[in-house]
Order: structure tokens, then sequence, then C-alpha cells
């Protein structure tokens, strides 16, 4: 063995010579700089893995005599050598070491699988952990591509999709383990807000295997399933007018003494079946943030707000899982999108009339005079003699404001300076589930998708170093009952 680690040292000391070399030779030659770069960083990483491989061959065999004890067992000693497959960063190995176990084929304890400190499967933490950087914010065959691309390491799309699903099991116990922000850190009024995005998912085995079979009428190629997008932050109080608020609408002039949120933590869950059990997606949702409210204000010192828009799934939810003093509030942007509906049933659109109706309206809504307008609505309706759809849609603006008023009590919401609109939540349905979720041709399993959006989600929350670190500790620890050096 000694002789083995002091042949993979020698072939290091050559290729560092070869590279020196080539230093040389370039600067003689009057080389482009990027091509010696090149160059370079491929002779590293042949240089990296013979180095590996010494590491490797200088820790042994894992030999420790014919038999061992081991968990209260009498282990024996393997005949020869098992080796056994570890692609690095640098390269692939074949690591042989001895293992011992009470039957023949059995692998119960690998002395040197310890002492190295290797992983369940044949990638490295390194490799796992750039590779899924890569995969959370892109396809897994783009993913593959540019690690090959970077380094050399050919691995498949499909050992990519089962590291991603091996890799998000320690999502949750991570997330659950998270001690809540300090105290001074944190504003002083806690925020809730949630909202759903469309899955594409892949057909049912069933469907695929008909092929052909032409679709119904209005039936869809391809269903989604919806991901409850959840979110909790603090923020200071930002007292404002219902005129800066129309202003910020009209002119998108935000105010620069504007306070932002503080700690904001964002996941998705997705309705799953595990162990034959039905989880729902949206309710998980909510026991989250329930849990993570109840951690970040555990004396009720903070009031809460939950910030929604006005889906009666997503107002059940509120009322069955936080707190009863939690105070819910229409997100105001889909109040003025409904407000923009009614306009078009008396005005055209892009007109100043259409703009003067809703700005004038919103004032009023904002100003808490919620009654006002429906009663104005109803009153149009009445005298204008609309039919059709234009009659339609504004019998429906009128219902959703009316089943929404306790929530759109914003002339006291301003006052106190809570948030009025589901910003921080439209933009994670975006960033976190469309960006990676919805690009052209995908189509996920409902274990496939969970699994990219817990990791997204760590990721997005720039939690991605502490949770590798964590699931190595955790990890090796099953393996070796022992904690990761």
């Amino acid at each position: 063995m000694i002789l083995a680690k002091e042949q993979a040292f020698l072939k290091a000391r050559q290729l560092m010579a070869q590279l020196e070399q080539l230093m040389e030779s370039s600067a003689a030659d009057s080389r482009r700089i990027d091509l010696v770069e090149r160059e370079l960083f491929a002779g590293l990483l042949k240089l990296g893995l013979e180095l590996l491989s010494a590491f490797v061959k200088a820790e042994g065999d894992g030999d420790v005599g014919p038999t061992v004890q081991h968990d209260d067992k009498s282990l024996r000693r393997s005949q020869q050598p098992a080796a056994r497959r570890y692609v690095s960063i640098f390269g692939e190995l074949q690591i042989k070491r001895f293992v011992y176990s009470q039957r023949a084929k059995q692998r119960e304890h690998v002395p040197l699988d310890a002492r190295l400190g290797l992983p369940a499967g044949d990638f490295s933490y390194v490799l796992e952990d750039w590779l899924q950087r890569l995969c959370v914010r892109e396809a897994f065959a783009e993913a593959c591509g540019s690690l090959a691309d970077l380094l050399g390491a050919k691995v498949s799309v499909r050992a990519a999709e089962q590291m991603s699903q091996a890799m998000s099991q320690s999502v949750k116990s991570f997330v659950s383990q998270q001690p809540p922000p300090p105290a001074k850190e944190e504003g002083e009024i806690l925020v809730a807000t949630f909202d759903g995005k469309g899955v594409p998912m892949r057909r049912p085995v069933e469907e695929r295997v008909r092929g052909g079979t032409r679709r119904k009428k209005g039936e869809k190629a391809n269903k989604k399933q919806m991901a409850c997008v959840a979110g909790v932050y603090s923020i200071a109080p930002f007292p404002r007018t219902a005129d800066d608020v129309v202003n910020e609408v009209r002119r998108n002039d935000r105010r620069p003494d504007r306070p932002q949120p503080q700690h904001k933590h964002l996941w998705a869950e997705m309705t799953h079946v595990r162990d034959g059990e039905s989880y729902n997606g949206r309710s998980l949702a909510f026991v989250g943030a329930a849990i993570e409210l109840a951690q970040r204000a555990p004396r009720d010192e903070k009031p809460i707000v939950c910030v929604t828009d006005g889906e009666q799934a997503l107002l059940d939810e509120v009322k069955h899982w936080l707190p009863p003093r939690t105070i819910h509030i229409l997100d105001v942007i889909h109040v003025l999108e409904r407000l923009w509906l009614a306009a078009y049933c008396f005005h055209s659109e892009g007109s100043r009339e259409a703009q003067a109706f809703v700005d004038h309206r919103l004032r009023m809504l904002l100003q808490g005079k919620v009654g006002h307008v429906i009663g104005g609505l109803r009153r149009m309706l009445a005298s204008h003699g609309l039919a059709g759809e234009k009659r339609r849609v504004l019998r429906s603006v009128i219902g959703y404001y009316d089943n929404h008023r306790e929530s759109m009590r914003y002339d006291t919401y301003l006052a106190a300076g809570y948030p009025i609109g589901s910003g921080v939540v439209e933009g994670a349905c975006r960033h976190l589930v469309k960006d990676r979720m919805e690009r052209s041709g995908m189509r996920w399993s409902v274990n496939g998708a969970r699994a990219i959006l817990q990791l997204r989600a760590t990721y997005v929350n720039d939690d991605w170093n502490d949770f590798v670190k964590y699931r190595i500790e955790t990890e090796q620890t099953t393996l070796y009952a022992t904690t990761a050096a």
C-alpha cells in the first residue's frame, strides 16, 4: 500500500513538471492567455485526480484483522478487497477495500469507507453540491452538460434526477432545526402570504400508452397540478395614505423610505401520496407557516398579517391554521384588476375615462368606503342597461367586493402601516416555480417536482451552504454513527 501511494505521488510530481514545462513553452511561443488557461485547467484536473488517489491509497485498504466486533456482532474479513466507484470533481476512482460481514457478499462494516467518510452513493459530496446548484437553476440536461463542459465529468440526467430526490429528503429536517431569526433583526409586523402556481405534469402512464387517442373538447394536452407557494417575513410599519398608494400604482413611484422585508422565507408544497396516505399541499404550506409564525412570535407580541387573493380555499386555510388574531387582507392588486374590468364595461380600453374611473374608485376603497363603491357599481348596473358579457363581468366584480368586505378595511391597514399587496408571494410564484418548472417541454412527476421545489427554495432562501453541510453531517452520522469531521 505504501508503494501504491508513492507511485501515485510520483505520477503527480510528473504531471506538475509537465505543467511547469507547459508554462515555459507557452511563454516562449507567446501563446494567447486563454488558450494557456484552458490547457492549464485540464492539467490541474488530472493532477488533482492523482493527488486524491494518493490520499486514498495512503489510508490503506481497511484491513483491521481477520475479524472485528461491530454492533455487538463478530464480523469476518472478505477474502479479497472489493472495489467501490467514487466520482469526484477531478474524475473517477476505483477504491479497493476489505469489507466485514457475517456471510459472504454482505457488507455490514467497511472500515475504510468510514475512515474516508464516503457518501452513500457513487458521487462525491462536492460533485453533488456543484451539480445540484446547477439543477435548481436550469434543466437537468443543461445542468449535466454545463458540468461536463466545466469539469469533463459525465453524469446522466437520470442520475441527476435521482440525486435531487435523494438530496431533497433532508430539506424538511433541515428547515425544522433552523432557529428563529434574532429578535433584534425582526420587523414589528409578521406577514404570511400564499398563492398557487401550476406545475405541468406528466400524463398518467395509461394515457401515454393510449398514444394517439384524441383528446376531448376543451381537454388540454398536459394538465397542471397546483403548487401552493408560501412566504413568511417580518417588516417595519409603513403608514401611508390612500393618495400615496394611488400615486404609487398610477406612476409606479415608490417612496424611498419604504421598509424592506426581513428574514424572508419562501417555500412551495404540492399534494402527494406517501405510504398510501394523501397529503394536501395547501394545508402543508399553511401548517409550515403556522409553525414559523409561532417560533418568530412566541409570546403573541407581534401583529400577524396574512395577504392573499380572494380564493375561498386559501381563506378556509387561513381560518383553520393561522392564529385567531391574524388580520387577513385582500391583496389590493387583485382588487385593482377587477376595477379595470368594471371600467371596461363603460369605457374603451386605454382611455382616460377608464383611468379616471379606476383612480376615483381605488381611492375610495383605500379610504375604507367599500360600501359606497359597491353601491355605486350596483346603481350603474341598473341604470346603464348592460347586457351579455359586460353585465356578467360587472356582477362578478360587485360580488367579489361584497364577499370580501371584511378583508378590505384598507383605511385601517394603511394607518397601521400594514402591507396590503402580495408582491412577495407573486414574485415567488415566478422565480421559485415558473422560472424553473415551466420551461419549454418540461413535464414533471409529483416526486420530481417536489424535490426540485424543495431544493430551489433552499437555494432561493440563501440557505444552500448550511443545508449542504447539514445533509453531509446527518448522512455521515447515519452511515457511520459518527459526526463528520
